[in-house]
């Protein structure tokens, strides 16, 4: 019989590990992104973990506080399908978010939760990402003359070094703004994450290399064997045999110089993205020499260990 009982509960533990997979575990104690969920719950990757922050908001004589020290904490929850972000704040005063991306409305709903002020209903925020990176969330809110307008938060300069946040009252048209909080937060970067990210620069580091010693068979094997490349005005080209003719040289032609300036790694479990841009050095047949640039997106895959290159997408910059 305790046998019996044994083998159900590991069966029944590996199934409810199954099936919810994407939640916070000893391995991913943040949660993972559900495949199945809208793109946009990306929007918050970069905040995934946590930050050290520095709160400062308005006196009631509207001169600026004293900062205050908090934890902020972002996680994947719902089984990868939401996020949740909580902060703790040294003065006590602790608070908290639900963030949903509804797709039938196009928007991010994020409602408010806080230790000093408990409500029975909860306040919404709701907004997007805008085309320059920032998170922008509004609620309608008018000001102490009656003025209508909205409590706007802006979540800003979001990398994978930390972020910045903004919550401001403006007019209906934001033709006038009174900020009244801003935080600073800088992302605490595990041992485990930040080994992660050195594979990566070391895999970028010899598809350079490779690629200047002509050595297309390396290339070919720094992607997964399904990996894809987006050269600009081509279709799709997909696997290593493609992928190895499409990056080999015409004759006599080599690589002078080839190096890739990351400005992000973000690590999602056993995926992870990076953008930049890259640089480098030609030289024909003819001996024409011509130096090049451009920016890239590359969406990374974990594969026995080593970080290969999933999906690929680059194209040139043109020359100031």
């Amino acid at each position: 019989m305790k046998k019996i009982t044994l083998a159900f509960l590991c069966c029944f533990t590996q199934f409810i590990s199954a099936q919810y997979e994407y939640d916070p575990s000893p391995e991913h104690p943040y949660g993972l992104p559900n495949p199945e969920a809208p793109q946009e719950l990306l929007d918050f990757a970069p905040l995934i973990g946590e930050c050290d922050c520095s709160s400062v908001s308005r006196n009631a004589d509207q001169s600026w506080g004293e900062p205050v020290d908090m934890i902020w904490r972002f996680k994947y929850i719902m089984n990868g399908l939401g996020v949740q972000d909580e902060t703790l704040k040294a003065d006590g005063k602790h608070s908290g978010s639900i963030r949903q991306f509804v797709k039938d409305s196009t928007r991010w709903y994020v409602h408010y939760y806080s230790s000093g002020s408990p409500s029975t209903i909860l306040p919404a925020w709701e907004g997007n990402k805008s085309a320059n990176g920032d998170i922008v969330l509004y609620r309608k809110q008018k000001a102490p003359n009656g003025l209508d307008g909205y409590y706007k938060i802006t979540f800003f300069e979001i990398n994978s070094d930390g972020f910045k946040w903004l919550g401001e009252w403006v007019n209906t048209d934001e033709t006038f703004s009174f900020p009244t909080w801003k935080i600073e937060c800088k992302k605490r970067i595990s041992p485990g994450v930040q080994s992660e990210r050195q594979r990566i620069l070391t895999s970028m580091k010899k598809f350079s290399e490779a690629y200047q010693n002509g050595d297309y068979e390396s290339i070919a094997n720094s992607y997964t064997v399904d990996g894809k490349i987006f050269p600009n005005n081509t279709t799709i080209i997909q696997g290593r045999d493609a992928i190895k003719k499409r990056w080999t040289l015409p004759e006599g032609s080599r690589i002078l110089h080839h190096e890739l300036q990351p400005e992000e790694i973000n690590i999602l479990g056993n995926y992870a993205f990076d953008y930049g841009y890259y640089n480098g050095r030609s030289v024909s047949g003819e001996g024409n020499e011509a130096t090049f640039r451009g920016k890239y997106v590359v969406v990374w895959k974990k594969v026995a260990d080593e970080w290969k290159m999933y999906l690929d997408i680059w194209n040139r910059v043109a020359d100031n």
